[in-house]
């Protein structure tokens, strides 16, 4: 009878709980999370791929490994090659949406600012969030309009406004940015392109010159860019390329004059792979980055104990450990792993399906005393998403390079001007929603379709 009246005093704290209670698996349970991968190893931007998949995956096992998986759900994936091309981003999609072994998707990353606004409207109708790190559709940082897009850490408003932050401090206050030229080099694509309505904003607030420089695909003669640039003579220099376009960038500046040390590069012209084939002219040139380079971080050295030392790791060459892009991998687990956690707080200790990942990455908390429980103090920079935020953070670390490796420069985290951001991406936000006939939710409407 004793335990029976316990056994009825369970299920009515569980009713009375309602979807709140945490359920634990039972012991020997198999259920394994799902975690697809579309991966690009092969094709134009392999060099930049292989050392982020390497910290993604060796980040998963770790969990795996060290803990044993998340709440005791391990974690399994398996890779599609997309070449970093839309049709195949798209296509390995549709291939894994499903899920596998009864286990469904809690969430997908689509590595590719094309992919994901592709995929903007599918990730709606299939009920998978769409998790972009440095990249993506900036105003899908308004969940209340993007649901299931997540412009996760630092979006490329947010990387204009670090960059021009950064560059007050150099000149000794925001004051000090009356009058100064600021030149963008850019990518001419959307991607490149992303960051123009944020400086003219940025510009008009305290007074320097906007300057736009396009650089056609892929960026591989630049003579005519970089004459421009010193028939101009800014005073700094903004570049935002991918691929060889920053390496060819950093050589045309100095052949042409212009101070290296002038440049910061951003987020995707931030790599190892970015100033090394540049080589001894790169000594000098800055970036702007989410995802800051080094091997001294906690769960850096947990990583190459647990798996890289045992021969675990799926990275090929060891000098990319501690890369930047190594570590872009690592972050995106993390914040991957942790979105799952906070999901199986509310919704049990079990695969998390799409909708269920959704509501963890709204509730995702990665304040400085969790970061420090993770390891991840200063590599991840603190961060709270909502229904609506979707960045949640909105801070990079300035990089320098010194002729063989990347030294942070700037006093942590440089924050962006997201006041004045925010209002502007809600309204191109606003705009969106009616020109596709979309009610926004309200945080109670998300809370009670959770329900």
């Amino acid at each position: 009878m004793t335990r029976l009246a316990r056994t009825m005093r369970i299920v009515a704290l569980a009713a009375l709980l309602g979807t709140g209670t945490v359920t634990t698996a039972p012991a020997g349970d198999a259920a394994r999370q799902y975690f697809p991968l579309p991966t690009f190893r092969v094709g134009a931007y392999a060099s930049s791929g292989i050392p982020v998949w390497a910290g993604t995956i060796d980040y998963l096992r770790y969990i795996n490994e060290v803990e044993g998986g998340i709440n005791g759900v391990k974690l399994f994936w398996d890779e599609c090659e997309t070449e970093w091309a839309v049709e195949k981003g798209v296509e390995c999609y549709e291939r894994v949406k499903g899920g596998r072994d009864g286990s469904p998707v809690p969430l997908f990353l689509p590595h590719g600012d094309p992919v994901s606004k592709a995929l903007t409207e599918k990730s709606v109708a299939d009920k998978i969030p769409l998790v972009t790190t440095g990249y993506g559709r900036t105003e899908a940082i308004d969940g209340r309009v993007f649901p299931y897009s997540f412009t996760v850490l630092f979006s490329f408003w947010s990387e204009a406004s670090s960059a021009i932050n950064y560059i007050a401090e150099q000149v000794g206050g925001k004051d000090r940015l009356k009058g100064l030229k600021i030149a963008t080099v850019y990518h001419d694509s959307p991607y490149g392109k992303e960051t123009q309505i944020p400086l003219d904003l940025l510009a008009k607030t305290y007074g320097f010159e906007n300057i736009q420089i396009a650089v056609p695909h892929p960026g591989n003669d630049q003579s005519a860019q970089w004459a421009r640039i010193r028939q101009i003579k800014p005073d700094w220099v903004f570049l935002r390329g991918w691929g060889v376009m920053t390496p060819v960038a950093i050589k045309t500046a100095a052949k042409t004059g212009f101070p290296v040390d002038h440049i910061i590069g951003g987020i995707w012209s931030g790599s190892e792979e970015d100033v090394r084939p540049a080589g001894s002219v790169g000594k000098g040139y800055r970036a702007i980055t989410p995802f800051p380079a080094g091997q001294d971080f906690e769960i850096l050295k947990k990583i190459k104990a647990a798996i890289v030392d045992k021969g675990l790791s799926d990275l090929k060459d060891p000098k990319s450990f501690g890369s930047v892009y190594y570590n872009s991998g690592v972050i995106e687990a993390i914040i991957a792993v942790e979105a799952i956690r906070t999901a199986q707080g509310r919704f049990g200790r079990k695969p998390i399906d799409g909708a269920q990942g959704q509501w963890g990455l709204e509730h995702l908390v990665l304040d400085e005393p969790r970061l420090k429980a993770l390891g991840a103090e200063g590599l991840v920079q603190p961060l709270r998403l909502s229904v609506k935020d979707h960045e949640g953070g909105g801070a990079g670390k300035v990089l320098q390079w010194d002729g063989t490796q990347w030294a942070v420069v700037s006093h942590g985290w440089v924050k962006s001007d997201r006041d004045l951001l925010l209002p502007r991406i809600y309204e191109r936000a606003a705009a969106y929603a009616r020109e596709k006939g979309i009610t926004p939710r309200s945080e109670e409407t998300a809370e009670a379709i959770a329900r």
